[in-house]
């Protein structure tokens, strides 16, 4: 039996607009620029410049328009064209040709880079050797990762050439082929792991005392060398302590990564460019947002004079639909327009919570004056939601008196003193860097150590957190802070 039932939904939409401005929010400066000049590239009715104020006016000859539409439906018929002007500037008032007859007609050249991989071929042409032995050695170096390591097993390679490239060769060719391309350089290329790269470059260190005792550590002693059990090593190679400071004084001044010498002279420096800036004026913090953040858009005056137009007499289907195409793209610059004015509203609101919440920071830069903020505390201030926050907070920076920061800096979790103040995790982890940097090196703090400092301090925290806190920061364990 068939039975109807009536239920209430509630649901929640965004609208085009909305989605738009959570999109704008999550972009940055340089990425805000390069979205600004695609829509004003796709929407002609959008033009930068200051605004001339004339939107009532121009929403009154949109509604006008639409009144005017359907009155106009049944009428006759009318020739477009009749509502064209002929462009009457000539030509010549069009271009300009300011070059004497005296000047040179010069060329910019480009600089092109040369990769890793061109430079190793480019030596590898200058060697003396079989052809089968230096195509093999070509294909070596395809196989080469980024740090110019030879991270894939031959025999892989050797099934590659097989069924990719129809060529049969065995592991002894590719191993003699391996051994031409680790002689180019730099010295350490293609080396199938860390120790094999750095006793490479060893091998080519004029022989000294040093340089004895240093290959023959990487050679038969590098796993005890990795986790510094140099009492070990002082033991099975019968030196004392001078002998192996001067060894790894010239271990670790060898390259692990050669193939980043010959990187990135074609790459273009990655730059910060801030979001917002805070000075310090006389104890009292100024925000600013940045320029590149409120450019300056108009609707075109062009559009707004030709529905002006439209929106007079009768019109026939095309010139309907040509209203209706202009309709679209002055609201679609307004909505744009909009969205822009709401991204720098809620930029500004958002930073000036973070500003008076983090005030004590700004004004001194010490990052033990932090005080713990999450998202949410953000949010309850400036009465939006916690994704508008994340959002705001994605890939943005603040350039203040101490430096330049990612706004995701100032959020931290808090923890409880023993006097049963709350402060920020990164009050902590400062503090445990400190305590680090200050520490005798031949007789580091372990991780219990550092928990006992800390309880000093009035921090109880479980040596467990303490470890997480140190790994956070890119600090090895005690062991492996040693030094002799």
């Amino acid at each position: 039996m068939l039975k109807q039932n009536l239920s209430f939904k509630l649901q929640q939409k965004l609208s085009p607009q909305q989605i738009q401005l959570m999109k704008l929010l999550q972009v940055p400066t340089i990425e805000l620029e390069q979205r600004i000049k695609q829509e004003i590239e796709e929407n002609p009715a959008l033009e930068e410049g200051e605004d001339q104020d004339e939107e009532d006016d121009l929403d009154m000859d949109i509604a006008t328009t639409e009144e005017t539409d359907k009155e106009d439906a049944e009428r006759d018929e009318f020739d477009l064209s009749d509502y064209y002007q002929d462009d009457e500037t000539p030509d010549y008032k069009l271009s300009a040709n300011n070059t004497g007859p005296d000047d040179e007609q010069r060329e910019i050249p480009l600089a092109g880079g040369t990769t890793f991989q061109d430079a190793m071929r480019q030596q590898l042409s200058l060697r003396r050797s079989d052809e089968r032995t230096v195509m093999l050695a070509e294909n070596l170096i395809g196989n080469l990762d980024e740090d110019g390591y030879l991270r894939r097993d031959l025999d892989n390679i050797v099934n590659d050439l097989a069924f990719t490239q129809s060529v049969s060769c065995e592991k002894e060719e590719l191993e003699k082929a391996l051994s031409l391309l680790q002689s180019l350089d730099p010295a350490g290329v293609g080396g199938r792991d860390l120790r094999e790269c750095l006793l490479l470059q060893v091998r080519r260190i004029p022989h000294s005392l040093d340089q004895r005792i240093a290959e023959e550590i990487i050679d038969k002693h590098f796993e005890a060398f990795s986790k510094k059990h140099y009492e070990r090593i002082l033991d099975k190679l019968e030196i004392d302590e001078d002998a192996l400071r001067g060894a790894i004084e010239l271990i670790v001044h060898l390259n692990p990564k050669p193939g980043n010498t010959m990187r990135g002279t074609d790459r273009a420096a990655q730059e910060i460019i801030p979001d917002f800036i805070v000075n310090e004026v006389e104890g009292q913090l100024e925000l600013s947002l940045n320029g590149r953040n409120a450019p300056e858009l108009r609707v075109s005056r062009a559009y707004r004079e030709m529905i002006s137009e439209y929106s007079k007499g009768k019109k026939d289907k095309e010139q309907r639909d040509a209203l209706q195409f202009i309709k679209q793209k002055l609201d679609s610059a307004k909505w744009f327009i909009d969205a822009i004015k709401q991204r720098q509203n809620t930029l500004l609101v958002t930073m000036e919570a973070i500003m008076d919440y983090q005030k004590e920071f700004f004004l001194t830069g010490d990052e033990t004056k932090m005080r713990p903020m999450i998202l949410k505390d953000i949010a309850e201030r400036v009465h939006l939601d916690i994704s508008t926050i994340s959002r705001v907070a994605n890939s943005k920076y603040v350039q203040t008196n101490h430096g330049t920061f990612i706004l995701k800096f100032f959020f931290s979790e808090s923890l409880s003193t023993d006097s049963g103040e709350e402060v920020s995790t990164r009050e902590v982890k400062k503090i445990l860097n400190n305590a680090i940097d200050a520490e005798n090196k031949q007789k580091p703090f372990t991780d219990d150590e550092l928990t006992a400092l800390l309880k000093e301090k009035g921090y109880n925290i479980a040596r467990r957190t303490v470890a997480k806190y140190r790994e956070q920061l890119g600090l090895p364990v005690a062991r492996l802070r040693k030094v002799l």
